[in-house]
């Protein structure tokens, strides 16, 4: 199969990727505004390949003979379980244990030595991994919570690990990984908290289930209400609003400070920056870390 793209804007008919069955722009359009709608992710013109190729294989599984009658059953009432589907098959999953390790370099040295006092005294600790995929992000959390305070679990001491789509979070709450996913652990970190397991004929490693204990999994969809009563100490949402549009990042960007205490901390991607008119409400304290100083600077 060869895939081609196309650069002229004539119609809605117009080929933007072909192969084994054509993408059109209404086809992409309808697709695009799908998935704003319900996730926020900004689709345009340039991620037809990427449209193309996570979905023609789905296309033909389902026996749909193109994108036209894809987009038709997807935006039907009884397509509602498929348009999850296409969700989970165009969201990004793309992590690895301790990727932009100085953010957790950050958290062990900076942040824990503060909330672990805190939860000893009795307080509440709470660590949000939004869009947590499929768990190495929260476990790497986990892990350097309990190198620094072993027995976190005897405290009020949580992690919330959220994640839009419900596949990838039974892959997280599973917690068995191949052995190419732990390359990034320290070897000695691997010996003590995760176990040489076969799953369905294959070598797996599993998290030890200490690290399980103070963690929670949940679906959640950035774009919906958020069901959360108290604050936040700590919230990693990283390389996932580089994905929206910028009012729709401000957004996020305005709640996640809503969430915060003075003197929480928010983590980010590497290719993202707190913009708009929340940026004032946060100090830039390191590589893509960020602290909580208050509505406008704590000014009134």
């Amino acid at each position: 199969m060869t895939l081609t793209m196309t650069t002229s804007r004539a119609s809605d008919d117009e080929v933007l990727a072909s192969g084994e069955y054509p993408l059109t722009r209404r086809d992409l359009n309808e697709i695009a505004a799908m998935i704003y709608s319900d996730a926020g992710i900004a689709l345009n013109d340039s991620k037809a390949s990427l449209v193309y190729s996570r979905l023609s294989k789905h296309i033909r599984n389902l026996g749909l003979s193109g994108f036209r009658a894809y987009c038709q059953l997807v935006a039907s009432p009884e397509g509602a379980n498929e348009r999850r589907e296409m969700l989970s098959h165009l969201t990004t999953n793309f992590t690895r244990f301790f990727r932009e390790n100085h953010h957790f370099e950050h958290l062990r040295d900076e942040v824990l030595p503060g909330l672990i006092a805190n939860a000893k005294a009795g307080g509440r600790v709470r660590i949000w991994s939004a869009a947590c995929s499929d768990g190495q992000e929260p476990y790497s959390i986990a892990l350097t919570v309990l190198q620094a305070f072993p027995n976190a679990a005897d405290y009020d001491f949580k992690i919330l690990a959220t994640d839009i789509d419900p596949k990838i979070l039974a892959i997280a709450r599973a917690g068995a990984y191949d052995e190419q996913a732990l390359e990034t652990v320290n070897p000695s970190m691997r010996k003590q908290w995760f176990k040489e397991v076969e799953i369905g004929g294959r070598r797996k490693w599993q998290v030890d289930d200490r690290l399980k204990r103070i963690i929670t999994f949940n679906e959640l969809n950035l774009m919906t209400q958020w069901p959360f009563k108290g604050k936040f100490d700590v919230i990693f949402c990283r390389n996932v609003v580089i994905y929206f549009d910028e009012p729709t990042q401000v957004r996020i960007w305005s709640r996640f400070a809503e969430l915060l205490p003075i003197g929480g901390h928010l983590y980010i991607g590497h290719s993202e920056r707190v913009s708009g008119d929340p940026k004032n409400d946060f100090d830039n304290i390191g590589i893509t870390t960020y602290r909580y100083i208050g509505k406008h600077g704590g000014r009134r």
